[in-house]
């Protein structure tokens, strides 16, 4: 009864909560680390690792896209209109829009399900066509997850309105748990297959855990249906914005996989255990900074106080850029211990040690520019323009894919760029794994052979392609806010 009072309890201050949130996000990333360490020993930088991450694409497309980004923060601000009216007016929202919502997945799941062959094939071009129905198979199990996601994202969305921080906190942890159980138990008896079923476990634990709490508060389900209430409609409407922009990062991030899945076996593993390693460094300083400043910017511009707007911006811009710059180096300089420490074991080789640490070591130096991307497109917000930093992503996502194509085929050769990198990166006596390039890289860009490490290609084209974005965004921001303030001044005299 104690432990089911302490998860239940109300966080009554943001301190509180903003603890709560640090210590759930350290422990989710640490479990995080785990499951990459388990995935790497079982499987090593394979295909079979390659397909996994393949698969998980399109679920997980959704999940981000319409669910832990979109709807779920539309909710919160409808639902606390509903509540300061009454509760069960807004329980009554809520049941409806969980059943809508529900109804939506499963025939989004549905459609999607079968036309999983096509999209994999646009989205792994490199796969066998053996490969590519081993991952539908995944995929086809993965949906699972994205419709429990929903639900429990939503559910999450209402909790935190009841400042119930500690079980929302607790959730995502246990995503990780269900996943690393598939590792440890299911993929012994059904290989890949558990790997997929350990991800719906996860989103399982994620739905369950919370409905205890809810259901404390008062809620009750009702089996209400109607897409057309105020309060679905609003959120909708508030949903399909963010969707969009969040949808271009997805995208671009499936595109550059498709990439990967046509250079040596393993370089979607490496590329995406890399990312994963450098996650922690712009998750706990960038998004934490920029989330924090981003209320008192807005704050800032709707008082028409402009030296408070620049303080805090300038602020959190200095934090954001030498916190992630210098640990950046650090962990660039030290890229081999950290990722041998981590992921050597069981059938990770040396070889797939050396190549991720080096996608790693792009990654952390390029951490910065994505946080000061994510601090300037806030800014945009708090000036109530969400339309600049949208098209700046756009095209950032075009030139990046540029990049990758044009960095694969300067590494796949000796030239004066390929020597240069080669040179800072220590990349020497590098054993080829794959000799003969894939047909698609050969037509496309007159490459016949491989050296096995054009992955790197990959993670340096996003780094780069961050940087010129943060250029621009900050270019353009400048003069947004002198505009923007300006014609505050000029509306008061008048």
């Amino acid at each position: 009864m104690q432990l089911k009072n302490i998860i239940n309890h109300e966080t009554k201050s943001v301190n509180s909560a903003a603890i709560i949130l640090a210590i759930a996000s350290f422990v989710s990333a640490l479990l995080g680390l785990i499951r990459d360490r388990l995935l790497a020993g079982t499987f090593g930088a394979g295909r079979e690792l390659d397909i996994y991450y393949i698969a998980f694409k399109i679920p997980d497309f959704i999940s981000i896209v319409l669910i832990i980004g979109a709807i779920s923060a539309a909710i919160t601000p409808i639902f606390s209109h509903y509540l300061v009216r009454s509760k069960k007016e807004a329980f009554d929202f809520l049941s409806n829009l969980i059943n809508v919502f529900l109804l939506f997945l499963i025939i989004l799941s549905l459609i999607l399900i079968i036309f999983v062959p096509q999209l994999l094939y646009l989205i792994a071009p490199g796969f066998s066509v053996e490969e590519r129905e081993m991952a539908a198979v995944l995929t086809r199990i993965m949906f699972l997850s994205p419709i429990l996601l929903g639900i429990s994202n939503i559910i999450s969305s209402v909790l935190r309105v009841f400042q119930r921080f500690l079980v929302t906190s607790i959730a995502p942890i246990l995503y990780n748990v269900g996943i690393i159980i598939g590792i440890l138990f299911f993929v012994p008896i059904a290989g890949l297959k558990g790997l997929a079923w350990g991800v719906v476990l996860g989103a399982f634990f994620h739905l369950v855990f919370q409905i205890p709490t809810l259901i404390q508060l008062g809620f009750k389900f009702q089996k209400k249906l109607k897409p057309r209430d105020p309060g679905v409609k609003k959120a909708i409407k508030l949903t399909i914005p963010r969707s969009i922009g969040l949808a271009t990062t997805q995208i671009n991030l499936i595109i550059i996989s498709a990439i990967a899945s046509i250079l040596s076996s393993g370089s979607i593993a490496i590329m995406n255990l890399a990312d994963n390693l450098s996650r922690p460094l712009y998750t706990f300083i960038a998004v934490s900074l920029a989330t924090a400043a981003f209320p008192a910017l807005t704050l800032a511009f709707s008082k028409q106080e402009k030296n408070k707007f620049q303080d805090i911006f300038s602020a959190t811009f200095k934090k954001i850029f030498w916190l992630t710059f210098l640990l950046g180096i650090i962990l660039f300089l030290f890229r081999d211990l950290i990722v041998k420490i981590i992921l050597h074991t069981g059938k990770f080789a040396l070889t797939d040690v050396r190549l991720t640490a080096i996608c790693f070591g792009i990654f952390a130096v390029g951490i910065f520019a994505q946080g000061l991307v994510l601090l300037i497109a806030k800014s945009f917000y708090a000036l109530h323009d969400t339309k600049t930093p949208t098209i700046i992503s756009v095209l950032s996502a075009i030139f990046n894919i540029v990049l990758c194509f044009g960095f694969i085929k300067l590494l796949s050769f000796p030239n004066a760029f390929s020597q240069f990198f080669l040179n800072l990166l220590n990349i020497k006596n590098f054993p080829p794994m794959l000799t003969a390039a894939h047909p698609f890289i050969a037509k496309f860009l007159g490459i016949y052979n491989l050296t096995g490490i054009e992955v790197i290609a990959l993670p340096l084209a996003i780094s780069v392609s961050a940087f010129f974005q943060f250029i621009f965004l900050y270019i353009l921001f400048c003069r947004k806010k002198e505009k923007v303030f300006q014609e505050q001044s000029l509306s008061e005299i008048n």
